[in-house]
Parts: structure tokens; sequence; C-alpha cells
């Protein structure tokens, strides 16, 4: 199946939402490429490409919480450039999961948006948390 349909995960596995997200993909039978950004890092070109995919800026992708965003002037007037620059120098800049399928890239923030990208479903999914997923 996964062949037929692949799905890419850019996943930080410090994080309930990214890991909750894996789980759906993996209960609705997929075996996800999965990519810790945090380790493998990001390049300038991977994350326009992404951006342009998501029709998203990088203000809309930027992770504020837990970052070193406002260290790094980034919440006020900064740039799409100067946030592509501080999110290469420091993945965590960038909010996970993003979730790559055939139907479309997504930031998955709840966790179940992840479903709109998947072509087969769980039967049933519950979160970390206990949250029952209604699918």
């Amino acid at each position: 199946m996964t062949d037929a349909f692949p799905v890419t995960i850019y996943h930080n596995p410090d994080c309930g939402t990214s890991r909750n997200a894996l789980a759906i993909i993996r209960a609705a039978g997929y075996a996800p490429t999965v990519i810790e950004y945090c380790i493998a890092g990001w390049t300038r070109p991977q994350l326009e490409a992404l951006f342009a995919a998501m029709a998203a800026t990088p203000r809309e992708v930027l992770r504020e919480k837990g970052t070193p965003a406002a260290q790094l002037s980034l919440l006020d007037g900064a740039s799409g450039e100067s946030i592509i620059e501080a999110m290469v120098e420091h993945p965590i800049l960038v909010n996970r999961p993003i979730v790559v399928t055939p139907k479309g890239t997504k930031l998955c923030r709840p966790s179940e948006v992840v479903l709109e990208l998947l072509q087969n479903r769980p039967a049933s999914f519950t979160k970390e948390d206990g949250e029952i997923v209604s699918l």
C-alpha cells in the first residue's frame, strides 16, 4: 500500500501532536517515511517547497512555543526570508508535524488533520491523552 500511496511525515518525537499524527498514519496501515527534522535539519529549497505545497508563509509555519523565536526577533515584523534563514539554523522553529501524501501537504495541527491526507483511515483511534478521534 505504501508504494502506491507514499506518506512522509516531518516528525518531532518530543511533540505529542506529532506522535499522534504518526500513530494515526500507522493505524491506517501505512509505513510512512519518518524524517526527524530536528536531527536531519532543513534546507532553504526544502522549506520553500513545503511552504509552496501548503500555500503557507514562513510566519504561518513558525513555531513560537518552546523555541528561540522571540530571542531571534522573529515574532514582530521579521521577513519571510529572515524566518527561513532562522529555520535552517534552528530546525525546532518549524511547527510540526508536516505530512506529505499524494493528496497534499499540510501542517497537521491538530493531529487528526492528517486524516484529510490519507486514502485509508484507521478503524478507530485514541490519542495519547485518551481523547477518541472521530473518524
